[in-house]
């Protein structure tokens, strides 16, 4: 989990950010600032389904605001394995789409 400073190392990195409303946003972190507003490039979303693989809806040059996924462990965002992510089959990969967080 990183939050604020500790997003510096994962600038150009492939990362995945699970917001407040339970979006999977994969991209590469391109910037953020004092607000944890974060700027990903080359992203999409990945929409789970208990019934049809997981669909990949492409954003390209995307802001998360901070607000969607500021820190009380809130969010959780991650480098993300391109090796191991690559030899995933989504297209038979069925899960349950994820909750919203709940205040």
């Amino acid at each position: 989990m990183s939050t604020g400073p500790g997003l510096e190392s994962l600038v150009d990195q492939t990362i995945s950010v699970i917001t407040n409303d339970g979006r999977n946003i994969v991209g590469v972190l391109k910037g953020f600032d004092q607000a944890t507003n974060i700027i990903l490039d080359e992203s999409h979303e990945r929409v789970y389904s208990t019934k049809e693989g997981v669909q990949q809806l492409v954003l390209g040059l995307y802001i998360i605001r901070g607000d969607n996924m500021y820190f009380a462990f809130q969010s959780v965002v991650g480098e993300l394995d391109e090796e191991l992510d690559s030899a995933l089959d989504l297209s038979n990969l069925r899960a349950h789409p994820l909750k919203p967080v709940i205040h």
